[in-house]
């Protein structure tokens, strides 16, 4: 596009010139994105026939980081990858058209991680119940799932771990999301709401707001956040603290923002699947082992992974529930189960275990600090 001679023309003409540059810009973007799924939906008839699956965590993260790495702006960051989310989630879908499962109704935190991990494209369907998750995954209805597993300020998700302790699904994937909670309301008043609705969880977590501008107001727990704004639709009496998705979805307004105590509130969520993920350089494996009941046990277990120098990023014993004081521990560890040195040192590990499995090797995430 030739340079514009602003002086010698109207506000109004400079504009319109350069609406018309962004409207050819836009129609050639249209052109080579649709060109793009036409070169993805060959790639899957050649994985059709090989029997390859459609998702690659591996070579998704190396897109993301190849264009992240070529972007000089002014588009920022989490905006190119945002956009190349959503490209990325209609090619996987003109490949092959697969569900996601997550812990619903619409509107959850849960249901928003699924969406900022797999883009819009998808199907989704909401389960009741983690248990559900794992089991619509398991059965092959969805070819993934989303869960949580720990939360920043409330810790682990117990009955997470514990299913994959039964389980044979693989993670695939983890990502953090952060968990920023609004005041929902029919109307526009704080001095309104008689009853607020959420999650137990949540209440905890917005304790010094609440205390501070509704302390008179009964505090009603609901199994999701998302059905608290379904039932403060329905009372107007009422208001709920969920997200200002739900608002959209519940036609609520937003009376406040980001009530939370704390402002680094962040929950990491895992993909469940049955896949094996692929090396990327950067990546975490999670293991699941049970110690035989003698003195240093866990010490014996633990010394292979600090005589390979490997980092452990997490330990946390659950009950086995299969025998009374027995426990299993699941372990979170830098480095993919195909690097020698992790491969050798949980084969050391092995021989000391009554039990262990690994759950698999997935693309480290960035948390958020």
């Amino acid at each position: 596009m030739g340079k514009i001679n602003k002086g010698s023309a109207s506000s109004d003409t400079v504009i319109d010139d350069l609406r018309n540059g962004i409207d050819k810009i836009d129609e050639k973007i249209v052109g080579l994105i649709n060109e793009r799924l036409l070169l993805a939906k060959e790639i899957g008839k050649i994985k059709a026939k090989k029997g390859s699956k459609v998702l690659d965590i591996a070579r998704e993260k190396a897109i993301i980081e190849k264009l992240t790495a070529l972007n000089n702006g002014p588009l920022g960051e989490q905006a190119l990858c945002h956009i190349f989310s959503e490209i990325i989630a209609a090619a996987r879908e003109i490949q092959n058209h697969h569900s996601v499962a997550y812990l619903g109704p619409e509107a959850t935190f849960s249901h928003i991680a699924a969406m900022s991990y797999f883009g819009r494209s998808v199907g989704y369907m909401p389960q009741t119940t983690i248990g559900d998750i794992f089991r619509e995954v398991g059965k092959g209805s969805c070819l993934y799932g989303v869960v949580p597993v720990e939360n920043s300020i409330e810790g682990s998700v117990n009955y997470t771990l514990d299913l994959f302790f039964e389980s044979d699904l693989k993670i695939c994937a983890e990502l953090y999301n952060p968990i920023s909670h609004d005041l929902l309301a029919k109307g526009d008043s704080l001095s309104k709401a008689k009853v607020i609705y959420s999650h137990p969880q949540v209440f905890p977590q917005c304790r010094n707001w609440i205390q501070k501008n509704l302390p008179k107001a009964s505090l009603v727990e609901c199994d999701s956040t998302a059905n608290a704004a379904r039932r403060a639709s329905d009372d107007p009496k009422s208001a709920a603290i969920a997200s200002s998705m739900a608002a959209h979805i519940y036609n609520l307004k937003v009376i406040a923002s980001k009530i939370e105590d704390v402002s680094r509130n962040t929950t990491r969520f895992l993909v469940i699947g049955k896949d094996v993920i692929k090396r990327t350089g950067v990546d975490k494996t999670s293991i699941i082992f049970v110690t035989p009941n003698v003195p240093g046990a866990l010490f014996k277990i633990l010394k292979p992974m600090a005589e390979s120098g490997i980092n452990m990023v997490k330990l946390e014993s659950r009950p086995t529930k299969h025998e009374n004081w027995s426990y299993f521990f699941l372990v979170d560890i830098e480095g993919h189960i195909d690097d020698p040195v992790v491969s050798s040192t949980i084969k050391k590990m092995n021989k000391i275990c009554l039990y262990l499995k690994c759950l698999g090797s997935y693309p480290m995430a960035k948390g958020i600090l």
